[in-house]
């Protein structure tokens, strides 16, 4: 099984750039750029990784962002995931990228937008990994935070596929954001947004009728509404699910009990990703690899997932079906 997941094209539709900077990145930008981190060593660092929810992780994860200042620091960061994809056969990528983050503490837009893309570029021509930027507006601020950085982002709009919405998802429902996700499609951004993980079912209804999104990530909670299921299943909107990022942060107490399988043989598009893979303990294929074991997933299974993978990107038609066509 870990020959056939290290083999198989795969894409990665729900990761967030911030979270994959690993410690060692973390304490050499920090020392490059002079900013002072809560932590003496990786281990420490280490040990600060057990959450209880979300809020703690985020915590951490604003902390560490502090040290991504220049343009060549975002680069830094998003080369480290694209070597990452070329060693998990990770063929194509749609990552996000919180500007909020850093524009609040001063950093240019144009900085950490020119950083990620002059890597994913790169990336196309040395390594062959293709990938789309997907802007993600935090929750916890307001819409016309929102709506601000929604009016930055228009001058590299060349660059950015579409937006999100991430960040703490309890009382921040997404009816909260709703002009500025109608004003980002008329734009011409696709439209994706994080719901339930911490919402409930509820939250997946709002992202699709009130902001209209084309996919929801995590989505876990979907189960709490057989009708949902079912409207999911039928009009095949896809989920994001990150199964070692739910385990992590005590959304499923034991991979054992996750809703995963249920889902897929319901016929809902389900697919697997790592979310903040630095945080969480594993990259793509390891998510791939926990799931199997845990949910005793055979062969077909894991096709089905890296085939859901490409159905579920915002790739042409035709890149589709050249990789599924590879899979099958």
């Amino acid at each position: 099984m870990k020959n056939l997941i290290q083999n198989l094209p795969k894409a990665e539709l729900h990761l967030h750039i911030e979270g994959t900077l690993e410690p060692q990145l973390m304490f050499r930008l920090a020392k490059k750029n002079s900013i002072k981190i809560p932590y003496e060593t990786v281990d420490e660092v280490k040990k600060a990784y057990e959450f209880d929810s979300l809020q703690p992780f985020l915590d951490i994860y604003y902390a560490g962002a502090s040290v991504l200042v220049e343009k060549r620091d975002f680069y830094d960061l998003t080369w480290a995931y694209l070597v990452k994809c070329k060693e998990e056969n990770i063929v194509h990528a749609e990552i996000f990228f919180d500007p909020q983050t850093h524009t609040s503490r001063g950093i240019a837009f144009g900085d950490v937008v020119e950083g990620i893309v002059e890597a994913l570029n790169d990336a196309e021509k040395k390594l062959g990994i293709s990938s789309f930027l997907i802007m993600s507006f935090l929750r916890h601020l307001s819409e016309e935070e929102a709506i601000k950085t929604l009016k930055e982002s228009l001058p590299y709009k060349y660059f950015i596929k579409g937006v999100g919405l991430d960040s703490s998802e309890l009382g921040n429902p997404p009816s909260k954001f709703q002009k500025v996700f109608q004003m980002a499609k008329n734009a011409g951004y696709e439209c994706v947004a994080h719901a339930g993980e911490e919402g409930d079912a509820s939250y997946i209804k709002e992202a699709l009728d009130l902001l209209h999104v084309s996919r929801i990530d995590h989505g876990v909670r979907c189960d709490e509404d057989i009708e949902l299921m079912k409207r999911l299943r039928d009009e095949q909107i896809p989920l994001t699910m990150c199964p070692l990022s739910n385990l992590k942060l005590k959304v499923v107490d034991d991979l054992k009990n996750y809703n995963l399988k249920k889902l897929l043989d319901f016929g809902i598009l389900v697919t697997i990703n790592s979310d903040d893979p630095a945080y969480f303990g594993g990259y793509l294929n390891e998510n791939y690899e926990a799931v199997a074991k845990s949910l005793n997933l055979n062969e077909d299974d894991i096709k089905t997932l890296a085939i859901n993978s490409f159905k579920a990107s915002f790739l042409s038609d035709e890149a589709k079906n050249r990789y599924i066509e590879d899979i099958n």
